[in-house]
């Protein structure tokens, strides 16, 4: 069963995600507050899915967003691009996997690539029409997965885990040494704030604090499984717009085989440089960056 609620969130006010659904608001102050939008929220009740979505104020012609996070997220990964999306007429639908954030809780040891898969897929069909699938870290390979055989209007990956036809695959005792669950300090962001913001220069001190206090656990199933090689079938994905945006700064996937992904993918490329993995999509001062990128992809395809 999928449930629908509705609500409006004011004009000039910003969702800062907390542990829970009680989220609390702000005053922006340092951009515009553009059109009003609306909040909605898609509940997959038989996966315990929780899917957050922002909607333009009017319906327009431009089609959905379907945001997939990757390892520790959740949909607050996605709340710049959600604002910024609906403010000009996008509507966006922002899975959470199962066991983060505000879906439903599981035993995380339990929990494997494989059934993120699921849930991606799951919260993809509830949407019941084609979608712009868009992918961050883990969540990219997600998406390509999702794609495979579907139809879907575009693919977006923005610092994307890389599958098995396009890199190699680590020794395997890297592999084994990932623990069953695992948390922040696996992906170095278990330091102090100014430590991890000397290591990601491209976000400020309050982006890194709010970026560690989300941070949740993870399973160390699916990210064997990332590292051993998730097989993309190329000539499955569908002929379609994708579009691959690299990081470089980025201390999980670098840069240079986000451009390889591309390339293999036939896909369309673009670098910047000066963001990190969590800069290219909650960086206060530097997310607009890809996501004008992002929006004109969009337009340029009619999409």
């Amino acid at each position: 069963m999928v449930r629908h609620m509705e609500h409006d969130l004011p004009k000039g006010t910003e969702t800062l995600a907390g542990n829970g659904r009680g989220s609390a608001t702000r005053e922006l102050t340092s951009r515009p507050a553009g059109k009003p939008v609306r909040k909605d929220e898609i509940v997959i009740e038989e996966r315990g899915l929780y899917v957050e979505s922002w909607l333009p104020e009017r319906r327009s012609r431009r089609r959905p967003l379907y945001y997939l996070h990757g390892e520790l997220g959740g949909s607050w990964l996605w709340e710049r691009y959600l604002r910024y999306f609906a403010q000009r007429g996008w509507e966006g639908h922002a899975l959470n996997l199962r066991a983060h954030f505000w879906s439903q809780t599981a035993d995380i040891e339990e929990l494997s690539f494989d059934t993120y898969l699921e849930d991606a897929v799951a919260g993809f069909e509830a949407l019941e029409r084609p979608a712009v699938v868009v992918g961050h870290g883990l969540g990219g390979l997600l998406a390509m997965k999702v794609a495979e055989g579907r139809e879907i209007d575009a693919l977006v990956l923005v610092s994307p885990a890389i599958p098995a036809p396009v890199r190699p695959v680590p020794p395997p005792h890297v592999v084994r040494l990932v623990p069953a669950v695992y948390q922040a300090e696996l992906i170095d962001w278990a330091g102090s704030h100014e430590q991890v913001q000397r290591q990601n220069p491209d976000l400020s001190l309050a982006d890194v604090r709010r970026i560690q206090h989300l941070l949740g656990a993870e399973s160390g199933a699916a990210r064997r499984q990332m590292l051993a090689g998730v097989f993309v079938d190329r000539d499955r994905l569908p002929d379609v717009p994708m579009l691959v945006i690299g990081a470089g700064l980025d201390r999980q996937f670098a840069e240079a085989d986000s451009a390889r992904l591309a390339e293999w993918m036939g896909a369309e490329y673009q670098p910047f440089g000066a963001h990190s993995h969590y800069g290219a999509v909650l960086g206060e001062q530097g997310f607009d960056q890809v996501a004008d990128n992002i929006r004109s992809f969009l337009e340029h395809h009619r999409l």
